[in-house]
């Protein structure tokens, strides 16, 4: 499990345009991302099926773990890697026993230690720390201090996924500070060329 959780880890934007995220994704993979996150938060329930389970399908093809952020439900129905879940949206024993003894199981720690005790003691496969800078997909979050991934490597024996306006210039201080992983949306899939920006993240590790 361990050796699967580092280095680049890509969250999907949310968009309609199924044709165009499957495109970007795939250059995401080609480019060498470790883990995918389809995340969509308004987008109606039938479409959401649909995109995941063909980013689901084209996550097989690069032997790459596929995420479900905040719906167990989903994870289950496509049969996704594993599902991230923030403070309210469902208990991890819950996803572990619909998703089995092998899921991955994210949990969102803000910039919390207790936060992350709790989600460690409750089964998580990793933890998530953030938004470190400011973030276009959550501009309202608090920001989180890098100290806190130093002492969360030291607590935890889990890796450390950090997320929040993260880009190559700004990431390397995050996994020198003890991130295992950088969790990106928007530097990524709103570059012109997301595999090139895929090398960029690369170096970083």
């Amino acid at each position: 499990m361990k050796h699967l959780l580092r280095g680049l880890y890509a969250i999907t934007p949310e968009t309609r345009n199924t044709e165009q995220l499957l495109a970007h994704v795939d250059s995401a993979l080609k480019g060498g991302i470790n883990v995918l996150q389809y995340r969509a938060k308004v987008l109606p329930a039938t479409l959401r099926k649909q995109q995941a389970n063909l980013l689901c399908a084209l996550c097989e093809d690069y032997h790459c773990p596929f995420i479900i952020n905040d719906d167990i439900d989903l994870a289950k129905k496509v049969g996704a890697h594993g599902v991230h879940l923030g403070q309210t949206d469902g208990k991890p024993a819950v996803a572990r026993k619909q998703l089995g003894s092998d899921a991955i199981i994210g949990i969102t720690c803000h910039d919390s230690l207790p936060l992350a005790e709790a989600a460690y003691t409750a089964g998580a496969n990793y933890l998530a720390f953030g938004a470190f800078y400011p973030s276009t997909s959550k501009p309202l979050a608090e920001l989180a201090n890098a100290s806190t991934l130093s002492r969360a490597k030291q607590a935890f024996p889990l890796p450390i996924v950090a997320i929040g306006g993260i880009t190559p210039h700004n990431g390397k201080a995050l996994v020198q500070a003890g991130a295992d992983m950088l969790a990106v949306i928007d530097s990524l899939f709103t570059n012109p060329d997301i595999q090139a920006q895929c090398r960029q993240f690369e170096k970083i590790f």
